[in-house]
């Protein structure tokens, strides 16, 4: 069964977008230990359809939020803000980021234990992703979508994340709190 709409399959290059995009965004949440923050239930979480929805707001202009999503040398120092490049199981890694703000490139993100690829990109607004973990089962890819938009002076940020490997929510939505979202918090101040 097909994690990705009818209307979409008949593209394959999107499709191929999509799945790398999904898969790239699991490695973070694998890489990332639990914190505390979630040791309660997650209301972020849903536990029927195995999906993440996140909603942040990032006091900094859209087009600051969506460049440093996307942009490798601000990626990279977001990578550098989480310390997660100093873990034993990233120590050895080369280069912490290979980002392309371009639809349809590819990516590799903390030290390539993410892959993925820039399914759908609309400037300051719009980032979908396919990515996945290298430790996922070959070829599985996940979905997320980053979506921007003004808030009273501030950026909003509506993520979702889903078609990840069943039972992994709680390890992600903790990596995306730990290794997205807090550095970013720290590299937009």
């Amino acid at each position: 069964m097909s994690a990705i709409p009818a209307s979409v399959e008949a593209r394959p290059s999107l499709v191929r977008r999509r799945v790398i995009t999904a898969g790239a965004l699991t490695i973070v949440g694998v890489a990332a230990r639990p914190s505390q923050t979630f040791a309660k239930p997650n209301k972020e979480i849903s536990r029927t359809e195995e999906a993440i929805h996140m909603v942040r707001v990032f006091h900094a202009l859209r087009q600051r939020v969506f460049a440093a999503l996307t942009v490798q040398s601000q990626f990279d120092k977001i990578i550098q803000l989480s310390g997660v490049m100093n873990s034993k199981e990233m120590k050895g890694m080369r280069r912490p980021t290979s980002l392309s703000p371009q639809v349809g490139s590819p990516f590799a993100l903390f030290g390539g234990y993410i892959v993925g690829r820039q399914i759908e990109l609309i400037p300051n607004e719009l980032i979908v992703q396919a990515w996945r973990a290298l430790n996922w089962p070959a070829g599985m890819f996940s979905i997320a979508r980053f979506a921007l938009s003004d808030q009273e002076g501030s950026t909003k940020l509506v993520f979702n994340h889903a078609a990840f490997p069943k039972g992994q929510a709680e390890e992600l939505a903790s990596g995306w709190q730990e290794n997205y979202w807090n550095p970013l918090l720290k590299f937009l101040a």
